[in-house]
């Protein structure tokens, strides 16, 4: 799974803010996963997801608001 991982380009959501590292990063450049990770920790482990399923979580997300 880490070799999947090698060329991530990793981002922070714009409304992240500056709340002291406490955030999750997006990876989603790399064809068919997203990978998903905890800021604070970047060589910890990373939670990966199909585009279909990440799409799906974050439209669920939004039309909870």
């Amino acid at each position: 799974m880490a070799d999947d991982l090698l060329g991530a380009q990793w981002r922070k959501s714009t409304r992240s803010g500056d709340n002291n590292g406490n955030c999750v990063e997006v990876a989603d450049n790399i064809p068919g996963l997203v990978a998903v990770r905890d800021s604070k920790d970047p060589a910890g482990p990373a939670l990966t997801f199909s585009p279909t399923a990440w799409t799906t979580f974050v439209q669920s997300t939004k039309n909870e608001r």
